[in-house]
């Protein structure tokens, strides 16, 4: 029978499919609202946003490689195919979950600002805030680290391996796929500004086309290096001295010792626990936490039972508000909690999300929302892998804006973040600038778990990342849609943190977005699969049958991927 109709406030061709699992599908498969299946297996899985990205992933876990050894080739492989979000040139967190000894390890591996950029050194230059692009607006990538520290942690083959798909594919050239073209096409005259970011990008001084080879020698070059020398290469080598040949050309502080004294540092993930679910997300300097305290914020009220499903006003505007009131808090309290103490045990209590909670009207939207009362002392790539094993990854790394700084090193075939912009230059905030500190960050990898079950997940997309991972929880928890549906299904984001303004796809009802509007949200209208919202991926691990699940969100170009079976 097919299932058509309105579910709450959401229009959608067989979504009670969604929310009720996967029973009756086989009678059913034709009518279902869910667009993919997940893909399902006893071996490894790898999600991520390139099919080439998650096949050199898929390579190393059939060469004998574990999940880590998976995620390095995948995330090497994306700095290839997809330049503009990812590469060398920035920054990377990971959380690993390893199967044998049942325990989750977090990776911090953001760079810092180098010594001498400071608010004063700023304020001599005639800035009054912080910029978003050009040498200024670069700190230390931490990428490189990253990655050599989670190889000698984690894992089973050498780096030179782990990056070699990578390798001959910057070398051998590959086809520009849709998406990236039109991000790359959009980013022609911040390439322009730059001449060794021309040269490199803009070959016969256009951006590429979709379906043209584009070849990358420089950056095979570095890749090479880094194989051959480990994370040496890039922070005392030869990519080194070209880096700061470059910082030292366009006017920058950055310095040796900025390059040869950072390292990445393992932390201890910070959770909470959201219905029958633990939820896990790493702790600042980035915006994990926020998603954790709008769950907490969520828990208190009545969503997902009845008058508050999927895609009601009533849900949807529960949601929005405590956003609104968790981001509130994270842009008050939080930056780098190395030399400041933090409220962050505060800001995770049930007993502050119970307070917060509290400021939510039902039948109003709050348009001046601003941080708690209390004492205290846009571009990214996300891929995550589960190996045979049941060894799980969940990381994200970003340039930041589209090809960050808009700034290359001659020679290195990658662009420097521009991760900097994300500081302030008010000097009472816990997130001002000051050199060898790291800025608030926007990207987070997560992990959650119930009973035998365990997801490493995350959604891209700047300050939408938080509201975009609780909702995908709440999706699992309230919602009961396995991997693939929440990845799918429609989302809202508020990407500022003032106002009444949010965005939504249009997959929700003109009902929901006419009674939003009475309750006085500002709704902007959003397309069907919005970039806008964030694209995802996850991986699921039943250890209770060692089968492997995966899911990849249909707003970015990529897949989930299988291992084949073991001979």
């Amino acid at each position: 029978m097919a299932i058509t109709g309105v579910m709450g406030g959401y229009s959608w061709r067989g979504v009670a499919l969604c929310v009720a699992g996967l029973a009756g599908l086989a009678a059913n498969a034709q009518d279902r609202g869910q667009a993919r299946s997940m893909v399902i297996s006893k071996n490894g899985i790898v999600a991520a946003e390139s099919p080439l990205a998650a096949q050199a992933g898929v390579r190393i876990l059939e060469s004998g490689g574990n999940a880590v050894d998976a995620a390095i080739a995948t995330n090497a492989m994306m700095g290839v195919v997809e330049p503009m979000m990812n590469g060398i040139g920035g920054d990377l967190f990971a959380i690993v979950y390893d199967a044998k000894a049942k325990k989750l390890y977090g990776l911090n591996a953001s760079g810092w600002a180098p010594k001498g950029l400071t608010i004063e050194f700023l304020h001599k230059q005639g800035l009054r805030e912080m910029p978003q692009a050009g040498i200024n607006s670069v700190t230390v990538p931490g990428m490189v680290d990253g990655w050599q520290k989670l190889s000698e942690k984690f894992g089973r083959k050498k780096l030179a391996e782990d990056l070699s798909a990578a390798i001959a594919t910057a070398r051998n050239g590959f086809p520009v796929p849709e998406m990236d073209a039109a991000y790359w096409g959009a980013a022609v005259d911040l390439l322009r500004s730059n001449e060794a970011a021309s040269k490199l990008y803009l070959p016969g001084d256009r951006a590429p086309k979709v379906g043209e080879i584009f070849k990358n020698e420089d950056l095979a070059w570095s890749l090479e290096q880094i194989a051959e020398h480990g994370r040496d290469a890039y922070y005392q080598g030869e990519i080194g001295r070209k880096i700061l040949a470059a910082e030292k050309v366009h006017g920058g502080t950055m310095v040796e010792e900025d390059l040869s004294k950072y390292s990445a540092e393992w932390v201890e993930p910070i959770s909470t626990t959201y219905r029958d679910w633990t939820v896990y997300e790493l702790p600042p300097n980035g915006q994990g936490l926020a998603a954790l305290e709008m769950l907490n914020i969520l828990e208190t009220t009545s969503l997902g039972q009845k008058g508050y499903e999927f895609g009601t006003p009533t849900a949807l505007h529960l949601m929005i508000e405590a956003k609104k009131l968790a981001y509130a808090d994270l842009k008050r309290y939080i930056g780098d909690p190395h030399g400041q103490k933090l409220p962050v045990e505060k800001l995770l209590s049930k007993e502050w999300a119970a307070t917060r909670a509290k400021q939510i009207d039902e039948q109003h939207a709050n348009c001046d929302v601003n941080g708690g009362e209390m004492t205290v002392g846009n571009d990214t790539t996300y891929l995550t892998v589960v190996d045979r094993d049941g060894n799980m990854v969940s990381l994200i790394q970003s340039n930041y804006s589209q090809f960050g700084s808009g700034v290359v090193a001659a020679g290195t075939g990658f662009m420097l973040h521009n991760r900097g912009g994300l500081f302030t230059l008010d000097a009472k905030s816990p997130n001002a600038l000051a050199g060898r500190k790291r800025p608030l960050h926007t990207i987070i990898p997560a992990f959650a778990q119930k009973g035998e079950t365990r997801v490493a997940f995350g959604i891209m997309g700047g300050w939408n990342q938080s509201q975009a991972h609780a909702q995908f929880v709440v999706d699992l928890a309230d919602y009961k849609m396995n991997i693939q549906a929440a990845m799918e299904v429609p989302r809202f984001t508020k990407i500022t943190f003032a106002g009444c303004d949010v965005k939504m796809e249009n997959r929700f009802s003109q009902k929901t977005r006419d009674e939003l509007k009475a309750k006085g949200h500002q709704v902007e209208w959003l397309g069907t699969y919005s970039s806008s919202v964030g694209g995802g991926q996850a991986v699921m691990r039943d250890f209770a049958t060692g089968v492997n699940y995966g899911a990849s969100d249909p707003r970015k170009d990529g897949e989930a991927v299988a291992e084949l079976p073991l001979p």
